[in-house]
């Protein structure tokens, strides 16, 4: 029996003073610390990418409005279900779909009506009802000097989805993404 102990006493010496392989262990303990924060940077940063594809998606949908409808006879465009722009729907979900996020960006909707830029804070101001006669200035919400533009408003939306549900802090974000873009038409 006591033999038995010396030489458990003696491999466990020898198993304490072994160096080969502590690196390979002491790695493996620190990368299973670090994979929950890197697949946290990892899908913050997907996320980060969609919103600004979204936000492109919304952008170019205008502009492919404003290129649709871009003469005084296709405007206004948008009322009576595009009788002067029959064109501009399709034209619009197909621009925001030609993003990277593709057919997972929804047009949510489009609001075309006749506002006033307030140039010091750049807020479009409603004036007058839609479709309605445009109006001769912007007296009626106080900006002077100014005349009514058609404007449209383009929402876009997209439903993100993390990489790493599981583990990312991304899964509290808000989803679905979404984005409005605004142009003037005439």
């Amino acid at each position: 029996m006591m033999r038995m102990f010396i030489n458990v006493c003696l491999l466990w010496r020898r198993f304490r003073s072994e160096q080969r392989g502590a690196a390979a262990v002491e790695f493996a303990l620190v990368l299973t610390l670090l994979t929950v924060p890197i697949l946290n940077v990892v899908d913050l940063a997907v996320y980060s990418w969609d919103k600004m594809q979204v936000d492109n998606a919304a952008q170019v949908a205008v502009q492919a409005a404003w290129a649709t409808c871009d003469t005084t006879v296709k405007l206004p465009a948008t009322p009576n279900s595009y009788a002067n722009c029959p064109t501009m729907p399709a034209a619009v979900t197909l621009a925001a779909q030609s993003t990277r996020l593709g057919t997972g960006v929804t047009v949510t909707s489009t609001t075309e009506n006749y506002y006033c830029v307030n140039t010091s804070t750049s807020v479009l101001v409603t004036v007058g009802t839609f479709p309605g006669t445009k109006p001769a200035n912007c007296s009626s919400v106080g900006l002077s000097g100014d005349k009514p533009g058609d404007y449209v408003l383009i929402t876009v939306s997209y439903s993100y989805t993390p990489v790493f549900s599981a583990v990312s802090i991304a899964s509290a974000l808000t989803t679905p993404i979404t984005r409005t873009a605004w142009m003037r038409l005439g």
